[in-house]
């Protein structure tokens, strides 16, 4: 069985939509120690000083199918760990079987492009790419359609040893609609991102990291602790620095060479009217380890 029949088989065969229960949120809730907040994701803040926070996508009956609510839900955890001043990174991930095995095929089956157009379906993707603070993808088993799409949303990929990357979007007659022309383009080059999108093939763990979608690999039980420890990496770092860091680098993607160079020393140059440049040079001459405020 060719992988692109497998991908296609495997998407068709997605379980039909839960229906999601009313759910009132207030401000007495805390979001990061109730998974049961949510119906489609748990949420949690791991590491030595909880200050990396974990988002897992929960729906394993459906391999963690995209569903419209489960999407709604991320974003609304990834914008609340966004301004949670106490979490310095982010880390998706999914299950040991699927990070998120596509959008919800049934969900989307009987759509027509003028329903599309109006509801404006896929423009509330976005919100991983939107985060301001690092996003760190650990990603086991399959990572396929708008989960391979999630994926590249975040700014780190850490990939089990099992884990399967494809866009077989074009074995179900369309095409990747969330950033998989776009964002695997500009990560893997064209040959082999045009070689994906139009046979719908999935390629490896090991493959992906040698193209370059992936920065790391890990065995599978190991990549949630590895990515959670590279999240307490950066999040010991200044978090104003880092985001200022982190927009500069997504800037190399949008911008002439000379133009993000331009940006590149505005940015290094704006970082000395803050108080964690001045900590962290002195902390350096002083040999002591800095003390960030993030001011």
């Amino acid at each position: 069985m060719t992988p692109s029949h497998f991908s296609r088989i495997l998407i068709s065969k997605l379980p039909k939509i839960i229906p999601k229960s009313t759910i009132n949120f207030t401000s007495t809730i805390k979001y990061y120690s109730t998974p049961s907040t949510y119906q489609f994701i748990k949420v949690e803040k791991s590491g030595e000083k909880k200050n990396v926070g974990v988002i897992t996508l929960d729906r394993p009956k459906a391999l963690n199918a995209l569903c419209q609510d489960l999407v709604t839900e991320l974003n609304e955890a990834i914008q609340k760990f966004d301004s949670d001043n106490s979490v310095g990174a982010i880390v998706l991930t999914g299950n040991e079987r699927a990070f998120a095995a596509g959008a919800d095929i049934k969900e989307m089956a009987d759509n027509t492009f003028s329903k599309n157009i109006t509801s404006a379906f896929l423009e509330h993707w976005s919100g991983v790419a939107k985060a301001r603070k690092p996003v760190i993808a650990a990603v086991n088993g399959y990572a396929l359609g708008g989960g391979c799409e999630i994926a590249m949303m975040c700014d780190i990929i850490y990939a089990g040893d099992k884990a399967k990357f494809g866009q077989p979007e074009i074995a179900i007659g369309t095409i990747p609609g969330a950033g998989g022309t776009q964002r695997l383009t500009r990560a893997i080059g064209k040959s082999k991102a045009m070689e994906m999108v139009l046979t719908g093939n999935q390629i490896t763990a090991e493959e992906a990291e040698k193209a370059g979608l992936v920065s790391k690999v890990f065995p599978a039980d190991k990549v949630v602790a590895e990515a959670v420890k590279l999240g307490e990496k950066i999040a010991s770092h200044s978090q104003l620095t880092v985001t200022l860091a982190k927009e500069a680098v997504n800037k190399a993607y949008e911008m002439t060479l000379q133009e993000g160079l331009h940006f590149e020393k505005r940015m290094f140059q704006a970082t000395f009217s803050t108080d964690d440049q001045k900590e962290g040079m002195k902390a350096f001459i002083e040999k002591r380890p800095p003390k960030f405020t993030n001011q």
